[in-house]
Protein backbone atom coordinates (compact mmCIF):
# COMPACT_ATOMS: atom_id res chain seq x y z
CA UNK A 1 0.00 0.00 0.00
CA UNK A 2 1.58 3.27 -1.12
CA UNK A 3 1.50 6.22 1.26
CA UNK A 4 0.12 9.62 0.23
CA UNK A 5 3.13 11.44 1.62
CA UNK A 6 6.63 11.42 0.10
CA UNK A 7 9.64 10.44 2.19
CA UNK A 8 10.34 14.00 3.33
CA UNK A 9 7.22 13.86 5.54
CA UNK A 10 7.87 10.37 6.89
CA UNK A 11 11.35 10.77 8.42
CA UNK A 12 11.52 12.35 11.85
CA UNK A 13 14.26 14.98 12.03
CA UNK A 14 15.91 13.63 15.20
CA UNK A 15 15.72 10.03 13.96
CA UNK A 16 17.12 11.03 10.56
CA UNK A 17 20.05 12.79 12.19
CA UNK A 18 20.93 9.74 14.29
CA UNK A 19 20.67 7.47 11.26
CA UNK A 20 22.82 9.77 9.13
CA UNK A 21 25.50 9.82 11.84
CA UNK A 22 25.59 6.02 11.61
CA UNK A 23 26.12 6.11 7.83
CA UNK A 24 22.50 5.65 6.73
CA UNK A 25 21.58 7.05 3.32
CA UNK A 26 18.20 8.70 3.05
CA UNK A 27 15.80 7.58 0.31
CA UNK A 28 14.75 10.07 -2.36
CA UNK A 29 12.76 12.58 -0.31
CA UNK A 30 10.28 13.24 -3.13
CA UNK A 31 9.46 9.59 -3.74
CA UNK A 32 6.23 8.00 -2.47
CA UNK A 33 6.95 4.98 -0.31
CA UNK A 34 5.00 1.86 0.54
CA UNK A 35 4.45 0.62 4.06
CA UNK A 36 7.05 -2.08 3.42
CA UNK A 37 9.54 0.60 2.36
CA UNK A 38 9.01 2.47 5.63
CA UNK A 39 9.71 -0.67 7.64
CA UNK A 40 12.72 -1.86 5.65
CA UNK A 41 14.43 1.44 4.85
CA UNK A 42 13.64 3.46 7.97
CA UNK A 43 12.14 1.71 10.99
CA UNK A 44 14.39 -1.36 10.99
CA UNK A 45 17.64 0.64 10.60
CA UNK A 46 16.43 3.02 13.31
CA UNK A 47 15.58 0.14 15.66
CA UNK A 48 19.03 -1.38 15.03
CA UNK A 49 20.92 1.69 16.30
CA UNK A 50 22.76 0.51 19.45
CA UNK A 51 21.33 3.22 21.70
CA UNK A 52 17.78 2.24 20.68
CA UNK A 53 18.21 -1.53 20.35
CA UNK A 54 19.43 -1.73 23.95
CA UNK A 55 16.12 -0.46 25.32
CA UNK A 56 13.64 -1.62 22.67
CA UNK A 57 11.24 -4.45 23.51
CA UNK A 58 9.28 -5.95 20.61
CA UNK A 59 6.40 -8.44 20.54
CA UNK A 60 5.25 -7.17 23.92
CA UNK A 61 1.56 -6.79 24.76
CA UNK A 62 0.52 -4.18 27.32
CA UNK A 63 -2.57 -5.41 29.11
CA UNK A 64 -3.01 -2.50 31.51
CA UNK A 65 -1.40 0.69 32.78
CA UNK A 66 -1.95 2.01 36.30
CA UNK A 67 -0.32 3.83 39.20
CA UNK A 68 1.69 1.67 41.58
CA UNK A 69 -0.71 0.60 44.34
CA UNK A 70 -3.31 3.16 43.21
CA UNK A 71 -6.49 2.45 41.26
CA UNK A 72 -8.22 5.27 39.44
CA UNK A 73 -10.16 5.92 42.65
CA UNK A 74 -7.10 6.51 44.84
CA UNK A 75 -5.95 10.16 45.10
CA UNK A 76 -3.57 10.30 48.06
CA UNK A 77 0.01 10.60 46.76
CA UNK A 78 -1.07 9.51 43.28
CA UNK A 79 1.22 11.80 41.26
CA UNK A 80 4.29 10.51 43.13
CA UNK A 81 3.65 6.88 42.22
CA UNK A 82 5.25 5.11 39.27
CA UNK A 83 2.90 4.21 36.46
CA UNK A 84 2.96 0.40 36.34
CA UNK A 85 4.52 -2.87 37.48
CA UNK A 86 7.23 -2.51 34.88
CA UNK A 87 8.14 0.68 36.70
CA UNK A 88 8.48 3.74 34.49
CA UNK A 89 8.56 7.46 35.02
CA UNK A 90 6.16 8.20 32.16
CA UNK A 91 4.03 6.42 29.56
CA UNK A 92 3.43 7.54 25.97
CA UNK A 93 0.71 5.44 24.34
CA UNK A 94 1.34 5.32 20.58
CA UNK A 95 -0.46 2.03 19.99
CA UNK A 96 -2.66 3.33 17.17
CA UNK A 97 -6.17 2.25 16.26
CA UNK A 98 -5.57 -0.36 13.55
CA UNK A 99 -6.68 -3.24 15.78
CA UNK A 100 -10.12 -1.69 16.42
CA UNK A 101 -11.99 -1.16 13.14
CA UNK A 102 -15.43 0.40 13.25
CA UNK A 103 -18.35 -1.94 12.52
CA UNK A 104 -20.84 -1.30 9.73
CA UNK A 105 -23.75 0.14 11.68
CA UNK A 106 -24.45 3.85 11.49
CA UNK A 107 -25.05 3.71 15.25
CA UNK A 108 -21.51 2.47 15.92
CA UNK A 109 -22.64 -1.14 16.47
CA UNK A 110 -22.57 -4.18 14.17
CA UNK A 111 -25.60 -4.57 11.91
CA UNK A 112 -27.75 -7.67 12.11
CA UNK A 113 -25.82 -10.57 10.61
CA UNK A 114 -22.43 -8.81 10.68
CA UNK A 115 -20.91 -10.87 13.48
CA UNK A 116 -22.40 -14.13 12.22
CA UNK A 117 -20.91 -13.63 8.75
CA UNK A 118 -17.49 -12.37 9.83
CA UNK A 119 -15.73 -14.92 7.61
CA UNK A 120 -17.12 -13.09 4.54
CA UNK A 121 -16.29 -9.60 5.85
CA UNK A 122 -12.90 -7.83 5.81
CA UNK A 123 -12.05 -4.62 7.67
CA UNK A 124 -9.59 -1.94 6.64
CA UNK A 125 -7.60 -2.63 3.46
CA UNK A 126 -7.33 -6.34 2.63
CA UNK A 127 -4.64 -7.46 0.20
CA UNK A 128 -7.10 -8.15 -2.60
CA UNK A 129 -4.44 -8.40 -5.32
CA UNK A 130 -2.10 -10.55 -3.22
CA UNK A 131 -2.64 -12.83 -0.24
CA UNK A 132 -6.45 -12.44 -0.28
CA UNK A 133 -6.85 -12.53 -4.07
CA UNK A 134 -8.74 -15.83 -4.19
CA UNK A 135 -11.45 -14.40 -1.92
CA UNK A 136 -12.24 -11.56 -4.34
CA UNK A 137 -11.31 -12.45 -7.92
CA UNK A 138 -14.39 -13.14 -10.03
CA UNK A 139 -16.66 -12.23 -7.12
CA UNK A 140 -19.01 -9.34 -6.34
CA UNK A 141 -17.64 -7.22 -3.49
CA UNK A 142 -19.42 -4.47 -1.57
CA UNK A 143 -16.95 -1.83 -0.32
CA UNK A 144 -18.34 0.40 2.45
CA UNK A 145 -16.64 3.69 3.32
CA UNK A 146 -16.16 7.23 2.03
CA UNK A 147 -12.43 7.69 2.57
CA UNK A 148 -9.12 6.92 0.96
CA UNK A 149 -8.99 3.39 2.38
CA UNK A 150 -12.25 2.52 0.63
CA UNK A 151 -11.14 3.82 -2.75
CA UNK A 152 -7.79 2.02 -2.39
CA UNK A 153 -9.72 -1.23 -2.03
CA UNK A 154 -12.05 -0.38 -4.91
CA UNK A 155 -9.17 0.49 -7.24
CA UNK A 156 -7.37 -2.74 -6.33
CA UNK A 157 -10.55 -4.65 -7.11
CA UNK A 158 -10.62 -2.91 -10.49
CA UNK A 159 -7.16 -4.33 -11.14
CA UNK A 160 -8.65 -7.78 -10.53
CA UNK A 161 -11.53 -6.84 -12.81
CA UNK A 162 -9.09 -6.21 -15.65
CA UNK A 163 -7.73 -9.73 -15.13
CA UNK A 164 -11.12 -11.39 -14.63
CA UNK A 165 -14.01 -9.28 -16.01
CA UNK A 166 -16.53 -11.20 -13.87
CA UNK A 167 -15.15 -9.35 -10.83
CA UNK A 168 -17.76 -6.79 -9.75
CA UNK A 169 -17.49 -3.84 -7.35
CA UNK A 170 -20.18 -1.86 -5.59
CA UNK A 171 -18.92 1.08 -3.55
CA UNK A 172 -21.26 2.37 -0.85
CA UNK A 173 -20.81 5.54 1.17
CA UNK A 174 -22.94 6.02 4.24
CA UNK A 175 -23.18 9.80 3.92
CA UNK A 176 -24.17 11.47 0.67
CA UNK A 177 -21.50 11.55 -2.01
CA UNK A 178 -17.71 11.33 -1.83
CA UNK A 179 -16.87 15.01 -1.60
CA UNK A 180 -14.29 14.62 1.18
CA UNK A 181 -12.35 12.16 -0.94
CA UNK A 182 -12.60 14.09 -4.19
CA UNK A 183 -12.47 17.65 -2.92
CA UNK A 184 -8.72 18.31 -2.79
CA UNK A 185 -7.81 16.95 -6.18
CA UNK A 186 -5.00 18.84 -7.85
CA UNK A 187 -4.98 21.37 -4.99
CA UNK A 188 -3.82 18.77 -2.47
CA UNK A 189 -0.20 19.36 -1.47
CA UNK A 190 0.22 15.61 -1.09
CA UNK A 191 -0.01 14.56 -4.77
CA UNK A 192 -0.57 10.90 -3.94
CA UNK A 193 -3.66 11.74 -1.92
CA UNK A 194 -5.01 14.18 -4.50
CA UNK A 195 -4.48 11.76 -7.39
CA UNK A 196 -6.32 9.04 -5.49
CA UNK A 197 -9.41 11.24 -5.37
CA UNK A 198 -9.17 11.91 -9.10
CA UNK A 199 -8.77 8.19 -9.74
CA UNK A 200 -12.02 7.65 -7.85
CA UNK A 201 -13.82 10.11 -10.12
CA UNK A 202 -12.49 8.38 -13.24
CA UNK A 203 -13.48 4.93 -11.94
CA UNK A 204 -17.07 6.01 -11.27
CA UNK A 205 -17.36 7.83 -14.59
CA UNK A 206 -16.15 4.70 -16.41
CA UNK A 207 -19.10 2.68 -15.12
CA UNK A 208 -16.80 -0.11 -13.89
CA UNK A 209 -17.32 0.97 -10.29
CA UNK A 210 -20.92 1.32 -9.10
CA UNK A 211 -21.45 4.00 -6.46
CA UNK A 212 -24.48 3.83 -4.14
CA UNK A 213 -25.00 6.74 -1.73
CA UNK A 214 -26.29 7.63 0.80
CA UNK A 215 -26.36 3.99 1.86
CA UNK A 216 -27.37 2.40 5.16
CA UNK A 217 -26.89 -1.36 5.47
CA UNK A 218 -29.48 -2.87 7.80
CA UNK A 219 -29.09 -6.65 7.61
CA UNK A 220 -26.80 -9.31 6.14
CA UNK A 221 -28.30 -12.73 5.38
CA UNK A 222 -26.28 -15.73 4.30
CA UNK A 223 -27.41 -18.04 1.52
CA UNK A 224 -25.81 -20.95 -0.27
CA UNK A 225 -24.76 -18.52 -3.00
CA UNK A 226 -23.32 -15.71 -0.85
CA UNK A 227 -24.71 -12.78 1.10
CA UNK A 228 -27.99 -10.91 0.69
CA UNK A 229 -27.77 -7.22 1.52
CA UNK A 230 -30.85 -5.47 2.90
CA UNK A 231 -30.29 -1.73 3.05
CA UNK A 232 -31.67 1.74 2.47
CA UNK A 233 -30.48 3.80 -0.47
CA UNK A 234 -31.33 7.46 -0.10
CA UNK A 235 -33.98 6.48 2.44
CA UNK A 236 -35.64 3.82 0.26
CA UNK A 237 -35.41 0.06 0.78
CA UNK A 238 -33.04 -1.78 -1.53
CA UNK A 239 -31.40 -5.17 -1.69
CA UNK A 240 -28.83 -7.08 -3.73
CA UNK A 241 -26.51 -10.08 -3.55
CA UNK A 242 -22.76 -9.96 -2.95
CA UNK A 243 -20.01 -12.48 -2.23
CA UNK A 244 -17.83 -10.39 0.08
CA UNK A 245 -17.96 -7.16 2.08
CA UNK A 246 -15.05 -4.84 2.81
CA UNK A 247 -15.69 -2.38 5.65
CA UNK A 248 -13.48 0.72 5.49
CA UNK A 249 -15.38 2.98 7.88
CA UNK A 250 -12.48 4.00 10.09
CA UNK A 251 -11.13 2.92 13.44
CA UNK A 252 -11.52 3.70 17.12
CA UNK A 253 -9.05 3.68 20.03
CA UNK A 254 -8.70 0.72 22.38
CA UNK A 255 -9.12 2.31 25.81
CA UNK A 256 -9.37 -0.92 27.81
CA UNK A 257 -5.67 -0.93 28.88
CA UNK A 258 -6.14 2.59 30.24
CA UNK A 259 -9.15 1.97 32.51
CA UNK A 260 -7.23 2.67 35.72
CA UNK A 261 -5.78 5.98 34.52
CA UNK A 262 -7.41 9.38 34.79
CA UNK A 263 -8.02 10.52 31.23
CA UNK A 264 -9.59 13.67 29.82
CA UNK A 265 -11.17 12.60 26.54
CA UNK A 266 -13.69 14.43 24.40
CA UNK A 267 -17.07 12.65 24.65
CA UNK A 268 -17.56 12.73 20.89
CA UNK A 269 -14.18 12.11 19.25
CA UNK A 270 -12.47 10.32 22.15
CA UNK A 271 -9.41 12.52 21.68
CA UNK A 272 -7.76 14.70 24.35
CA UNK A 273 -10.17 17.53 25.10
CA UNK A 274 -7.90 20.33 23.87
CA UNK A 275 -7.12 18.51 20.61
CA UNK A 276 -10.67 17.39 19.79
CA UNK A 277 -11.99 20.73 18.40
CA UNK A 278 -9.12 20.78 15.88
CA UNK A 279 -9.98 17.38 14.40
CA UNK A 280 -13.69 16.76 15.02
CA UNK A 281 -15.17 15.74 11.62
CA UNK A 282 -18.50 17.22 12.72
CA UNK A 283 -16.83 20.63 12.67
CA UNK A 284 -14.52 20.30 9.66
CA UNK A 285 -12.83 17.70 7.49
CA UNK A 286 -9.50 19.40 6.83
CA UNK A 287 -6.65 16.94 6.46
CA UNK A 288 -4.42 19.70 7.81
CA UNK A 289 -4.40 20.16 11.58
CA UNK A 290 -2.44 22.91 13.35
CA UNK A 291 0.82 21.61 14.86
CA UNK A 292 0.29 20.71 18.48
CA UNK A 293 2.09 19.08 21.36
CA UNK A 294 2.13 18.59 25.08
CA UNK A 295 -0.34 21.40 25.83
CA UNK A 296 -3.10 19.79 23.74
CA UNK A 297 -2.22 16.22 24.79
CA UNK A 298 -2.09 16.53 28.58
CA UNK A 299 -4.35 14.40 30.79
CA UNK A 300 -5.21 14.62 34.50
CA UNK A 301 -2.89 11.61 34.89
CA UNK A 302 0.57 13.11 35.40
CA UNK A 303 3.23 11.98 32.91
CA UNK A 304 0.79 10.02 30.73
CA UNK A 305 0.14 10.91 27.08
CA UNK A 306 -1.65 9.43 24.07
CA UNK A 307 0.00 10.26 20.74
CA UNK A 308 -0.22 9.34 17.09
CA UNK A 309 -3.37 8.06 15.42
CA UNK A 310 -4.76 7.01 18.81
CA UNK A 311 -4.60 10.63 20.00
CA UNK A 312 -7.12 11.45 17.25
CA UNK A 313 -9.64 9.04 18.78
CA UNK A 314 -12.29 8.32 16.15
CA UNK A 315 -11.32 11.18 13.85
CA UNK A 316 -9.76 10.37 10.46
CA UNK A 317 -6.81 11.82 8.54
CA UNK A 318 -3.50 11.58 10.37
CA UNK A 319 0.01 12.26 9.04
CA UNK A 320 3.17 10.76 10.54
CA UNK A 321 4.95 14.12 10.98
CA UNK A 322 2.09 15.17 13.27
CA UNK A 323 2.95 12.26 15.54
CA UNK A 324 6.66 13.06 15.40
CA UNK A 325 5.94 16.62 16.54
CA UNK A 326 3.70 15.37 19.33
CA UNK A 327 6.44 13.14 20.69
CA UNK A 328 9.16 15.79 20.29
CA UNK A 329 7.11 18.20 22.37
CA UNK A 330 6.35 15.61 25.06
CA UNK A 331 9.99 14.49 25.23
CA UNK A 332 11.05 18.10 25.83
CA UNK A 333 8.42 18.43 28.57
CA UNK A 334 9.65 15.25 30.27
CA UNK A 335 13.18 16.68 30.06
CA UNK A 336 11.94 19.76 31.97
CA UNK A 337 12.37 22.07 28.98
CA UNK A 338 8.94 23.70 28.87
CA UNK A 339 10.04 26.38 26.39
CA UNK A 340 11.19 23.90 23.74
CA UNK A 341 8.13 21.75 24.39
CA UNK A 342 5.87 24.62 23.34
CA UNK A 343 7.74 25.62 20.19
CA UNK A 344 6.35 24.72 16.75
CA UNK A 345 8.70 22.56 14.68
CA UNK A 346 6.32 21.48 11.95
CA UNK A 347 4.74 22.68 8.71
CA UNK A 348 2.10 20.34 7.29
CA UNK A 349 0.93 20.06 3.67
CA UNK A 350 -2.50 21.44 2.79
CA UNK A 351 -5.24 19.09 1.60
CA UNK A 352 -6.90 21.52 -0.78
CA UNK A 353 -10.31 20.88 0.76
CA UNK A 354 -12.09 21.72 4.00
CA UNK A 355 -15.82 21.15 4.35
CA UNK A 356 -16.40 23.97 6.82
CA UNK A 357 -15.03 26.62 4.45
CA UNK A 358 -15.43 25.37 0.88
CA UNK A 359 -13.06 26.97 -1.56
CA UNK A 360 -12.52 26.10 -5.19
CA UNK A 361 -9.12 26.89 -6.61
CA UNK A 362 -9.47 28.51 -10.00
CA UNK A 363 -7.45 27.25 -12.93
CA UNK A 364 -8.00 28.51 -16.46
CA UNK A 365 -11.26 30.10 -15.30
CA UNK A 366 -12.68 26.80 -14.09
CA UNK A 367 -13.26 24.84 -10.86
CA UNK A 368 -10.39 22.91 -9.33
CA UNK A 369 -8.16 22.63 -12.38
CA UNK A 370 -8.38 20.61 -15.61
CA UNK A 371 -10.59 17.52 -15.77
CA UNK A 372 -9.01 14.07 -15.33
CA UNK A 373 -8.10 12.36 -18.58
CA UNK A 374 -10.75 10.01 -19.86
CA UNK A 375 -13.70 11.87 -18.34
CA UNK A 376 -16.37 13.84 -20.18
CA UNK A 377 -15.97 16.94 -18.05
CA UNK A 378 -14.76 20.52 -18.31
CA UNK A 379 -12.86 20.55 -15.00
CA UNK A 380 -12.22 18.66 -11.77
CA UNK A 381 -15.44 19.87 -10.13
CA UNK A 382 -17.45 18.91 -13.20
CA UNK A 383 -16.00 15.37 -13.08
CA UNK A 384 -16.82 15.15 -9.38
CA UNK A 385 -20.37 16.35 -9.93
CA UNK A 386 -21.03 13.76 -12.61
CA UNK A 387 -19.40 11.04 -10.51
CA UNK A 388 -21.82 11.87 -7.70
CA UNK A 389 -24.89 11.79 -9.93
CA UNK A 390 -25.27 15.49 -10.78
CA UNK A 391 -25.73 16.67 -14.36
CA UNK A 392 -22.65 18.93 -14.19
CA UNK A 393 -21.04 21.48 -11.92
CA UNK A 394 -22.65 24.43 -13.65
CA UNK A 395 -19.40 26.32 -14.23
CA UNK A 396 -19.49 26.06 -18.03
CA UNK A 397 -20.94 29.13 -19.74
CA UNK A 398 -22.44 26.84 -22.34
CA UNK A 399 -24.60 25.03 -19.81
CA UNK A 400 -26.98 26.19 -17.07
CA UNK A 401 -26.04 25.51 -13.45
CA UNK A 402 -27.49 22.16 -12.39
CA UNK A 403 -29.04 22.04 -8.94
CA UNK A 404 -26.11 23.82 -7.33
CA UNK A 405 -24.02 20.65 -7.56
CA UNK A 406 -20.75 22.49 -6.95
CA UNK A 407 -22.02 23.66 -3.59
CA UNK A 408 -23.13 20.15 -2.67
CA UNK A 409 -19.82 18.61 -3.62
CA UNK A 410 -17.78 21.19 -1.76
Amino acid sequence: MRLFSPWRYNIDAAAGAKLAAAGWRSPDLDRLSTGADIVRDYLQPLAALPAIAAVLHTNAHVEATTRLDRSKLGSDGRDDRSLNRSLTRAVIDASGTWSRPNPIGLDGLPVKGEVENADRISYGIPDVTGAAKDDFVGKHTLVIGAGHSAINVALDLMDLQREVPATRITWATQAGGISRLLGGGLNDELPGRGQLGLAAARAIASGKLRLVSPFALRQITRTSEGLVINAELDGKACGFDVDRIVVATGFRPDLDPLRELRLALDPVVEAPVALAPLIDPNLHSCGTVPPHGVVELVHPEKDFYIVGMKSYGRAPTFLMPTGYEQVRSIAAELADDAKVAREVHLVLPETGVCSATPALAQSAGCCGGPAPQGTDACCVQDAQAKASGCADCGCSAARPKASACCAVLA
